[in-house]
């Protein structure tokens, strides 16, 4: 049977110091701890989530000045390409006034050749047709 005497009282006295203790020595250093953990968790969560978005708003920056220069560059290329084809059209328009020049120099050198041509064979038509006919008929004339 249970009684009621003194070591009742002690053994309450005797858990409540324990408790005290427990609480002082493990509990609220434990909880401190954990409290802790949590926040510096929670700190570098924030963090994380604050370099990701500074990562994403200098990747949109990224992404804004590529896309200014290869417009710009796209610009350049375009005007290099049209001055180009201007240089190469004045070359071909000039190297083909050349040519017509050339080629009407050689048409007019052409009709004067065949202009003396005419005069020399008409000069000579006479002796040819003299040749001719003393050749056909046998005899001279």
């Amino acid at each position: 049977m249970i009684t009621m005497d003194i070591t009742l009282v002690i053994q309450m006295v005797n858990m409540f110091v324990l408790m005290f203790l427990l609480n002082v020595v493990i509990y609220k250093p434990v909880r401190k701890i954990l409290r802790d953990r949590a926040t510096k968790l929670q700190e570098m969560h924030d963090d994380v989530a604050k370099l990701q978005d500074n990562a994403r708003r200098r990747q949109d920056e990224v992404d804004k000045k590529m896309i200014l220069a290869s417009g710009q560059a796209k610009g350049a290329l375009d005007s290099a390409r049209a001055s180009a084809q201007a240089a190469g059209d004045e070359k071909i328009a000039a190297i083909k006034a050349v040519a017509d020049a050339e080629k009407d120099q050689q048409l007019a050198d052409v009709k004067v050749q065949i202009v003396n041509a005419g005069k020399e064979l008409q000069a000579n038509l006479d002796g040819f047709a003299t040749a001719m006919a003393s050749k056909i008929l046998g005899r001279s004339f």
